[in-house]
């Protein structure tokens, strides 16, 4: 079986995601393992868990495609002690390699916000907050963080919630604003994406599609009369994982790819 090489590989996700889109505080790129090592087997995750970790050495797994890093504050110590050294130590002794673009993923011109942008047919989508190009006469287009756009057909918050979850498969789905708000322009910030609400208001969004948002930001929704649609932090960015696995597929078709089995949304509704 032909293969590539772990910086290979790195070059092909930083040309899908350039690096420095990345927010300043971000942690990204290749972040555990040898750029000359080989790799045949990649696998994508939202998130490095124990259980991803388990299934990436049980399936020889080489690189991990994660969207969340790992590590993503600097390390004191690696040790077995917590449960990212662990995780840390069992990769490296697996010879599993470890990369992210978070935040560069979320930004790119085909990145997480796009994506539901163009899953939601808008034509005139925007970044929310435009990046600045790396040269001044060449404008960064279709780079920066979030979007926003016109539907073809205004609809309903409720119409657009339920909508929303269903191009993910979401499972959880919260509201804020009135179920029969029209909404006719719309904005995306997947992940945590309520510090984007002012910024979808400066664009005259009549609602924002996100994965969670704290209390005090769904009160300043509510008053700035934006709606807002909570689908779970890991309904609005796993999706965008597994068609990574598919498009990196398409590009390297000499490596076996895939989007992680076992992961899935650690929060579970209770019922009553």
């Amino acid at each position: 079986m032909s293969k590539s090489s772990v910086d290979q590989i790195c070059q092909t996700l930083a040309e899908l995601a350039p690096l420095r889109l990345a927010e300043s505080w971000d942690n990204v790129g290749l972040l555990v393992g040898d750029r000359q090592s080989t790799v045949s087997r990649l696998m994508t995750c939202l998130t490095i868990t124990p259980a991803v970790v388990q299934e990436a050495i049980d399936e020889d797994v080489d690189l991990i495609v994660a969207h969340h890093p790992l590590p993503f504050k600097p390390l004191a110590r690696l040790t077995a002690d917590t449960i990212p050294g662990s995780m840390l130590l069992r990769m490296i002794e697996a010879r599993v390699a470890v990369y992210s673009a978070h935040t560069a993923f979320d930004s790119a011109a085909n990145g997480i916000n796009q994506l539901w942008s163009d899953r939601f047919g808008i034509c005139d989508s925007q970044p929310l907050i435009p990046a600045e190009s790396c040269e001044p006469q060449v404008p960064a287009s279709g780079l920066g963080s979030g979007r926003f756009g016109n539907l073809a057909a205004r609809m309903t918050l409720d119409d657009l919630a339920r909508t929303a979850a269903d191009k993910v498969g979401a499972v959880h789905i919260r509201r804020v604003g009135a179920a029969n708000q029209r909404v006719g322009r719309v904005a995306f910030a997947c992940g945590s994406g309520g510090s984007f609400l002012a910024a979808a208001k400066r664009k005259g969004c009549d609602a924002l599609i996100t994965g969670e948002a704290t209390f005090h930001t769904c009160l300043e929704a509510e008053s700035l009369q934006v709606g807002l649609v909570l689908l779970g932090h890991y309904w609005s960015e796993r999706f965008a994982m597994e068609q990574l696995a598919e498009r990196l597929s398409a590009s390297l078709p000499e490596l076996t790819i895939w989007p992680s089995r076992c992961e899935s949304d650690p929060i579970e509704m209770v019922t009553r």
